[in-house]
């Protein structure tokens, strides 16, 4: 199991429940926005970390366990939309334009919460399926 879009590998879930607790290094929050293509404006603001927070993250080297599962929250869905279509300018363009499939929400900032994040994911399972347009 590994979060390509943040470089963490692991073997397995429990690999990357003990580096979650450990926090994240602090540089994953910067690995996702180079991904992303956004600001750290906003991705500060989607991952819910204060840029003051960030700082001293940054001078620290590690996220807090919660910032971590924030950042990991996201990850998860960038690299659902690389794996489901397939490149990284598309999965980015992707994210940050309104998609029918969540009432033309913008995909990255509806997976702000737990919930909103298994909806993007989920309408990009229904994506890869044939299903449902994004």
């Amino acid at each position: 199991m590994n979060i390509q879009s943040i470089g963490i590998q692991a073997k397995n879930t429990d690999d990357i429940i003990s580096a979650l607790k450990q926090g994240f290094p602090a540089d994953s929050f910067d690995k996702l926005r180079d991904r992303l293509k956004v600001s750290d404006n906003l991705l500060s603001k989607i991952v819910q970390i204060p840029k003051r927070t960030l700082t001293r993250r940054r001078q620290d080297g590690r996220l807090r366990t919660d910032e971590s599962e924030r950042v990991l929250r996201i990850a998860r869905v960038y690299d659902k939309a690389l794996d489901v279509l397939e490149n990284e300018e598309a999965a980015e363009n992707w994210l940050k334009k309104p998609a029918r499939g969540l009432g033309y929400k913008i995909p990255l900032e509806y997976a702000d919460t737990e919930l909103g994040a298994q909806e993007v994911i989920n309408l990009l399972g229904r994506i890869e399926h044939g299903v449902f347009p994004g």
